[in-house]
């Protein structure tokens, strides 16, 4: 949420979304909290339990997966084999580490020559849903495309396990946090400026800004040697 307000990509990316869901138990209790209106939260690992009970998913050819690496691919198709999850082993993508541009002609490419009713965007950090925005702007056909980030690890055992009990009590951050502390005690920092700015915009859009690494860019003046 706090990226709203630095990243201009992201947020053509939730602009463009057809749904958003209210995934974060942080951001619903702080939203109680300060205008005293209740959100339904669906956890993504909610959403990818119910996700993959649904028919259209359980076809063969019908999904193809876009996963972060060759072991969260290896760990998703023994997970879909134990779950008895019908699936072709060409459609589970193992994306490149995407820096600013998210044109991936690779997975373009190949989903138009599968052609699947459903895409499963299974990368985190906010760059699910840039691609996901890429995808559907360049699809000659509309597949679902379900932007997940690291829920589907929940399962497949690439990301840490959440209890029930701690997702419903929306403790699955804290669980997150004890596991890897070094990831995540730094995403707490990020996140401190979420009740300000939620207090102050409400369900409004905050403005642009440039992060302090880019203002402090700007502001540095060029360096030119100056010739004797």
């Amino acid at each position: 949420m706090v990226s709203l307000k630095y990243d201009e990509d992201y947020r053509q990316a939730l602009a463009a979304a057809d749904l958003a869901i209210a995934d974060s138990g942080w951001m619903v209790l702080l939203w109680k909290l300060i205008t005293g209106q209740r959100v339904t939260r669906i956890s993504g690992l909610e959403f990818v339990k119910r996700l993959l009970e649904h028919e259209t998913v359980r076809r063969r050819d019908s999904t193809m997966w876009v996963l972060p690496s060759e072991t969260a691919r290896d760990k998703t198709i023994q997970f879909l084999e134990r779950a008895a999850i019908p699936f072709l082993s060409k459609n589970c993508y193992v994306a490149p580490h995407y820096q600013r541009s998210f044109k991936d002609e690779t997975l373009l490419a190949l989903a138009r020559t599968l052609h699947p009713a459903h895409i499963v965007i299974a990368i985190g950090g906010g760059n699910q849903d840039k691609l996901g925005r890429y995808l559907k702007e360049n699809l000659d056909h509309r597949p679902a495309i379900h932007c997940i980030g690291a829920a589907l690890g929940f399962l497949t055992g690439d990301q840490v396990a959440i209890p029930e009990w701690a997702d419903r009590f929306y403790l699955g951050w804290l669980v997150r946090m004890l596991a890897q502390p070094r990831v995540f005690i730094p995403r707490l920092w990020v996140v401190r400026e979420l009740p300000w700015m939620m207090l102050r915009y409400r369900d409004n859009l905050p403005p642009l800004r440039k992060t302090k690494r880019e203002r402090s860019a700007q502001s540095s003046p060029n360096r030119e040697g100056t010739g004797a």
